[in-house]
């Protein structure tokens, strides 16, 4: 039961660490069975190696050597990574997302974030209702957090 007692006192390290940090935050916690401790964060305003070294010191100086024989990874969610959280979505806003749901795959520009979905808009060509031809349309849709399968940061090089 080790490996319980070892999340269960991580878990309360990363708590007081994000209290002192409120701009971080965490995306997965992993405790294996061989007390192998990974830990994915994020940020308001993104993360850098130094928010991840001052996490990493939080839990590792505050665990017992004798008692548990851990390893320890701290790592910011990718630029690619899929988005997970909620807030994941304000400090993207402005920027182009895929996100796919159930009925609906689309590439747009994140214009809102609520508590409860997201607004994305983008510019289609369809066919002019009068006469012949094509014009630029723009179109929105709200998504709700709850029908988001996947979405993720489309990174423009």
């Amino acid at each position: 039961m080790t490996g319980s007692r070892l999340q269960q006192r991580v878990e309360m390290l990363l708590k007081e660490a994000f209290e002192k940090r409120p701009d971080l935050f965490p995306i997965s916690l992993k405790v294996e069975s061989d007390q192998s401790i990974r830990i994915i964060l994020d940020g308001d305003s993104g993360v850098n190696l130094q928010d991840c070294i001052e996490i990493s010191r939080a839990v590792e100086h505050q665990l017992d050597r004798e008692e548990f024989d851990f390893s320890l990874e701290v790592s910011s969610a990718g630029a690619t990574a899929p988005l997970e959280l909620p807030r994941q979505y304000r400090k993207n806003l402005g920027r182009t997302l895929e996100v796919k749901t159930e009925e609906l795959e689309v590439k747009g520009t994140l214009e809102a974030v609520s508590a409860s979905d997201i607004t994305l808009s983008w510019k289609t060509r369809e066919p002019k209702p009068i006469g012949k031809g094509k014009h630029t349309v723009r179109k929105e849709e709200v998504i709700p957090f709850s029908e988001i399968e996947k979405a993720k940061v489309v990174l423009k090089f």
